[in-house]
């Protein structure tokens, strides 16, 4: 699989992978060989940046989702813009990021903040899940 170099190609990827691959159970992260993926360094940065302002999010009393979806999408652009992986974990990566851009796309759009609610205890939950299988 050829690395995207703009965030339009991205975009045209995610899109191509959630049409042909959506409801494929064969998408379950997988570990490799029982062991976390390694992302890579100029990667993960961003991740934990988005691990980060969640965190942060989740202890403060006034709620403003819609900065949070802004800063997290921020993220995801810079993720995507200086993706290097290569091969299985760049794959399995994938697995995760794709439904990931989807709730932060879902938060910016939640119409109320009860949806915006039940959507940030999603991206809560799939940082476990990164959490479980990459590093």
């Amino acid at each position: 699989m050829a690395i995207p170099q703009t965030r339009n190609q991205i975009i045209k990827q995610v899109a191509e992978q959630n049409n042909h691959h959506h409801d494929d159970e064969s998408e379950a992260i997988e570990l490799n060989n029982g062991e976390k993926w390694k992302v890579d360094a100029n990667m993960i940065t961003h991740i934990r940046n988005m691990e980060n302002d969640i965190n942060h999010f989740a202890n403060v009393e006034q709620k403003d989702f819609k900065s949070l979806a802004e800063k997290l999408q921020s993220n995801i652009d810079l993720l995507t813009s200086n993706c290097t992986m290569k091969g299985k974990a760049h794959d399995e990566l994938h697995k995760w990021l794709l439904p990931y851009i989807d709730m932060v796309k879902e938060l910016s759009e939640a119409k109320n903040e009860t949806e915006a609610s039940e959507q940030f205890k999603n991206i809560q939950t799939s940082f476990s899940t990164f959490n479980q299988y990459f590093q």
